[in-house]
């Protein structure tokens, strides 16, 4: 049986200590950035003179209300007054070649001479003028680096950054240096690239349960809409012998040249203690569980899900040090994942658009460790809006750029949210499946996560089916969003 967790719905605020030690510095700090994993150590770029050493701006282009110039090595960008849109300050590159899956991360140093909110894209530069990257940041007069990580969702010949710098009725100066467009070498760009589609589960809930059931009415929908599609397996406590559960899941999928979705989903503690209670029995039995399952992944491409709800219910923790422990574990599966899951990419999860404010989680993400990952996830089990999610996950990585110097990419759950929440957690009445797995889509990548039909615990409209336990009523009410 896979587990469902809890999701708490109330947020007890930390005491200081915890704050302060184990969550994140309470001022703005600016520490080296992660160092590179093995996966971005051979890059190719795809900007021309993004350091500006020629004395030129070339090929570098700029709109009429910005004037470009080289200033001490930096490109100095003059934004005139009285701007009504961010894109009507622009400067950019065009001309780049960007391919459908293929990952990129965009990077960047700059100042302002005044406290400017900008944004940068990577888009086509002609109409529609499609975006795979649109990313808001802070300047001031603190010379900070910005790495921006994506997934291309379109491939052309025509693509484009830009630095969008309106939107404001002062002047100011905006000064760039160091601009990056890199994407890995070879075809072996990530686990997406290295895999024809995400991976479908021929074992998963409903699959099972369809084929036991080929008689029921219900049965062909069930298989059409939700079976047939890819989503994620959880593992546990439940999963027996963790190196061969996870070992023979990433081998099916790698047979079938497809990408799979794990979730990792045994942290002491786990849920609270609610619905889907229970975990590894110690610390110890958690170290030696999760090195395991990064061990079984090995080379093969996987994405993985790291503990739901792991970050976000330290609040539920009686007291510092349990929470100190978590967050180290926390750490220790994403350097686990880091190092022995090498063309893995591993998310720690941070919660929902309406539990933990962005700069805490932002804190918390980082004692976690999310600069040894791919990045963190939002909205697992919960039915919240994609634009809310993304809202949230751009609001959590503009935290961790201003307090840390880097950001990193997040996954989205839309498996439920396709009518959105209406404030209940359990098995509510009313939703609907939402957009399948896919890349891009507002995040790095859209994603089943939850399984459509399995109950989330005795509760709503299936009060007699326990946590993890497939019902086809549940799963034809999210079909039919009723």
């Amino acid at each position: 049986m896979r587990p469902l967790r809890f999701l708490c719905r109330l947020s007890l605020p930390f005491v200081p200590l915890l704050v302060l030690a184990a969550c994140g510095p309470s001022e703005p700090v600016t520490p080296e950035p992660p160092a590179l994993t093995a996966q971005e150590a051979a890059l190719t770029e795809l900007l021309t003179n993004g350091s500006f050493s020629s004395g030129t701006t070339a090929p570098w282009w700029n709109n009429a209300s910005t004037q470009s110039s080289v200033e001490s090595g930096r490109w100095r960008v003059d934004v005139a007054a009285n701007t009504a849109n961010p894109w009507d300050a622009i400067v950019g590159q065009s001309g780049l070649t960007l391919t459908a899956g293929k990952t990129y991360t965009l990077a960047f140093t700059a100042t302002a001479t005044a406290s400017i909110t900008a944004r940068a894209t990577v888009q086509q530069e002609v109409a529609p003028y499609a975006s795979t990257l649109t990313q808001s940041f802070t300047l001031d007069g603190t010379s900070r680096r910005f790495t921006f990580p994506f997934t291309s969702s379109f491939s052309s010949g025509q693509g484009q950054v830009t630095f969008q710098l309106g939107g404001r009725a002062n002047a100011v100066t905006v000064r760039l240096d160091d601009i990056s467009l890199t994407t890995e070498s070879g075809t072996g760009s990530g686990p997406v690239a290295m895999t024809s589609g995400f991976y479908v589960d021929p074992n998963s809930n409903p699959a099972v349960w369809v084929r036991n059931n080929g008689g029921d009415g219900r049965a062909s929908r069930i298989n059409a809409s939700i079976a047939s599609k890819p989503m994620a397996r959880w593992f546990g406590n439940w999963s027996g012998d963790i190196t061969q559960a996870v070992s023979g899941f990433v081998a099916a999928a790698d047979a079938a040249d497809k990408l799979p979705v794990l979730v990792a989903y045994n942290i002491p503690g786990r849920d609270c203690g609610s619905h889907s209670g229970g975990g590894a029995g110690s610390p110890d039995a958690y170290r030696a569980w999760i090195s395991a399952f990064a061990a079984a992944i090995g080379n093969r491409p996987a994405v993985v899900i790291v503990e739901p709800d792991g970050v976000a219910q330290l609040d539920c923790l009686p007291n510092d040090t349990e929470r100190a422990t978590r967050l180290s574990l926390l750490r220790y599966a994403s350097e686990q994942l880091r190092d022995r899951a090498t063309n893995t990419w591993t998310y720690l999860d941070g919660g929902n658009a309406h539990w933990i404010a962005a700069d805490t989680m932002a804190q918390r993400l980082e004692s976690a460790g999310v600069g040894n990952v791919r990045g963190f996830s939002i909205n697992v089990s919960n039915f919240y809006p994609t634009a809310e999610s993304t809202t949230y996950g751009n609001a959590v990585n503009a935290a961790l750029s201003s307090r840390y110097g880097y950001t990193r990419q997040y996954v989205v759950d839309t498996s439920r949210n396709g009518n959105g929440s209406n404030g209940e957690w359990c098995n509510p009445a009313g939703r609907k499946l939402g957009v399948p797995s896919q890349t891009g889509g507002g995040a790095e990548l859209l994603l089943w996560v939850k399984t459509p039909g399995d109950s989330d615990g005795q509760c709503g409209i299936a009060p007699g089916t326990p946590a993890g336990q497939f019902s086809p009523d549940l799963a034809t009410r999210l079909i039919d969003g009723t």
